[in-house]
């Protein structure tokens, strides 16, 4: 696989809840951080998404805002 994001974080698919139209698909990448993204239903099944298959979260933004309290 080649792309030019280079925020590719690799986990294991631990939750798909499928909707309407979108699913919502979380990432348990390793030491147990969480990453959740909704795509299409049509993409879950294009890609044979599956919970404990292996998935990459890739993040491709031209801002990253940090908060703090």
């Amino acid at each position: 696989m080649k792309i030019s994001a280079r925020n590719l974080l690799k986990g294991k698919i631990i939750k798909i809840t499928k909707g309407a139209v979108n699913a919502e698909v979380t990432i348990e990448l390793p030491g147990g951080a969480q990453i959740v993204s909704i795509i299409t239903n049509a993409s879950v099944e294009n890609l044979h998404l599956a919970e404990g298959k292996d998935a990459y979260a890739v993040v491709k933004a031209s801002n990253v805002m940090i908060a703090v309290d």
